[in-house]
């Protein structure tokens, strides 16, 4: 059922080969063709723009007040590009065999070589759009490492590259929109997939501010909304983020793929309290000049500052020699939690290690870290209280990042024809963990450098389907049931608001399929999840009204995150062994490290929904590793 269409032939020369042979459809035929872009981060403004330049006509929509609040904006330490302009050794397989290795060699060759491969020309399109990269004092534009590898390939603008480079991102968007090319609708979120025959022609939208519903259709449909690491509730996400538009095309036929394949970021502020709905993310760039520890006493009461250096204990540095702080960051997460959880934790909560720039400091001078880290250090004394250039900080794990998603083919086609997924929101290149600096690096990619090459093989075919009627019964169905559901939340008129069953959810996610998992937690987990959607639909209190009602709107995205949570459990409590930020208890060596199982569990698990009361079904797609040779991934 799986096909991944990968082009035959050497890796190095597949892209090239698809490139070269693939369908085109002429200038003239483009007018005739609409796309739908739902998302405007980096992934749906670069792909929207590029589709309006060739002459398309596109419809985009987000949910924000303007394309560029998008969340890719808070993206804060780099994107990778093997550009070795530090001369260390840095080429496109090195970047390709980073990744995969360190997704722990569960990801397509294929995808990742071609996520490598394209990398350089994402710069160099960045600095044309105007993107401030930082540059050495002679001029030439600065890198620095991030974690799981051993070179310099990380290009940044401070600590803001998110921002930056999605304000590139949306300068090119809104060109377009002038132009007449592609037409942006904010403060409208797509809540359900129109199918016909088979293919992707649509999607329903709320208007957020009348609460209007709106039918649109076209010739494809892109999925650029990001992932779903908020359903841990508290995590480095938006309160906005959601997960609904990829779980809505899943409801109608689309695949998810490794769903339990969520990760936790090592740099985050630590939860201060119970009144919390978010975290804050503090840039892993922090880990190149930072160095992690706890004090070697339990429940050590000292002030950092008054603990002497013998006494801290570097457990980075000390378990893992060859790449100490710059350990991947499910590696140095779990590091964390180990620590935390033997009772070495720091601060109020005892949640936290602490992040120390005294050594950087004396070896640099604060001048040099203020330049390199400035922004980051602001924001922390803006929020704790505490000089970070005098006192270490205080850091903890917290969600961050979903590797997995809508499962798509080598062209980013789901397994519904017509149907696209890009970013975040699909799975493709990172494996069971993600390499720091590579989430804007797919994004843009996928959205300037494939899809419009890879679409055109699809829409080819598209241009004697005429416009798509949005009267046909299939609209008129979807528009029903959304409005069916709509009129279900707010009518149950319970006791609790749909944070309450959001925050439970996520303890429970956190528990029992985060950092780690255990078959007994797992399928505990699973039965909590499942009393706790009973309870949402008897329980959940939404106050009346469509128009501006953003508890209804929270509503409709915590009822999909109760359904994706267990899918989550199942996916996790199916594959017996660890890799990546997949820690299984009962699979790990002696010293507590991941036991990769790969003659059983070399395969993406790709889910088909078989309805709410019924179990979902595996499809497995089998990795085959033709170029590299998995091994023990090791970072000692």
């Amino acid at each position: 059922m799986l096909d991944a269409k990968i082009p035959e032939g050497p890796l190095e020369e597949k892209w090239n080969y698809y490139k070269s042979h693939t369908k085109l459809v002429n200038p003239a035929n483009r007018k005739k063709i609409d796309v739908i872009v739902v998302g405007t981060g980096l992934a749906g403004s670069a792909i929207a723009a590029s589709l309006g330049e060739m002459g398309y006509r596109v419809k985009s929509f987000c949910f924000q007040d303007t394309a560029r609040r998008a969340h890719s904006v808070a993206a804060q330490g780099g994107v990778n590009a093997c550009k070795n302009y530090k001369n260390d050794g840095d080429s496109v397989f090195r970047m390709f065999y980073d990744t995969i290795k360190g997704g722990d060699f569960r990801s397509r060759e294929a995808n990742v070589y071609r996520l490598a491969e394209c990398s350089a020309n994402l710069i160099d399109q960045a600095v044309a759009q105007g993107v401030p990269f930082g540059r050495e004092y002679a001029g030439y534009l600065n890198n620095r490492s991030f974690g799981g590898v051993q070179v310099s390939r990380t290009f940044y603008a401070r600590g803001q590259t998110g921002q930056q480079l999605l304000l590139g991102a949306y300068q090119a968007l809104m060109r377009q929109v002038h132009a007449g090319h592609v037409q942006l609708s904010t403060r409208h979120e797509m809540l359900e997939l129109v199918v016909i025959d088979g293919k992707a022609r649509g999607v329903i939208v709320r208007d957020l501010v009348t609460g209007a519903l709106e039918r649109h259709g076209a010739h494809a449909v892109v999925l650029a909304t990001g992932g779903f690491g908020k359903i841990y509730f508290l995590s480095t996400l938006a309160m906005g983020c959601n997960g609904s538009a990829i779980w809505r095309a899943h409801k109608k036929g689309a695949l998810i793929a490794n769903p339990s394949w969520t990760q936790i970021h090592p740099t985050s502020l630590p939860q201060s309290g119970e009144y919390q709905s978010k975290l804050t993310l503090m840039s892993e760039s922090l880990r190149n000049d930072g160095r992690i520890w706890v004090p070697k006493k339990e429940d050590d009461q000292r002030p950092p500052n008054q603990i002497p250096e013998e006494e801290r204990d570097y457990y980075l540095e000390r378990r893992y020699p060859a790449f100490g702080n710059l350990t991947p960051r499910d590696i140095a997460s779990r590091a964390a939690k180990e620590r935390i959880d033997a009772g070495y934790g720091i601060g109020p909560l005892k949640n936290a290690v602490y992040l120390d720039f005294s050594r950087a400091i004396g070896e640099q001078g604060e001048d040099k870290i203020r330049e390199k880290y400035g922004n980051l250090f602001r924001m922390y004394q803006k929020i704790t209280n505490v000089n970070a250039y005098t006192e270490p900080m205080r850091i903890s794990p917290a969600a961050h990042f979903s590797m997995g998603g809508l499962w798509v083919d080598y062209e980013l086609m789901t397994s519904i024809p017509g149907l696209y997924a890009l970013g975040e929101s699909n799975f493709a290149d990172h494996g069971a963990n993600r390499l720091g600096a590579n989430s804007l690096l797919q994004a843009c990619v996928d959205g300037y450098f494939i899809a419009p090459y890879t679409m055109a093989n699809f829409l080819a075919d598209e241009i004697r389907t005429g416009p798509i009627d949005t009267k046909h019964p299939a609209f008129e169905a979807a528009e029903e049931q959304v409005k069916a559901q709509l009129r279900m939340l707010e009518n149950i008129q319970g006791k609790h608001p749909a944070d309450y069953f959001h925050r439970n959810l996520g303890r429970v996610l956190y528990d029992k399929c985060g950092l780690s998992r255990s078959a007994a937690g797992l399928s505990s987990a699973i039965a909590d999840i499942q009393q706790l959607r009973h309870d949402f639909y008897k329980q959940l209190y939404v106050p009346r009204g469509f128009a501006i009602n953003t508890e209804l709107e929270k509503a409709g995205r915590v009822a999909d995150y109760l359904e994706l949570g267990e899918l989550m459990c199942h996916d996790a409590l199916t594959r017996n062994e660890s890799c990546g930020a997949h820690f299984r208890e009962e699979y790990q060596t002696p010293d507590g490290e991941a036991m990769r199982n790969d003659k059983d569990f070399a395969f993406i698990s790709a889910w088909e929904w078989q309805g709410a009361n019924n179990p979902p079904l595996l499809h497995k797609e089998p990795l085959h590793f033709e170029f590299v040779t998995p091994t023990v991934r090791s970072y000692k």
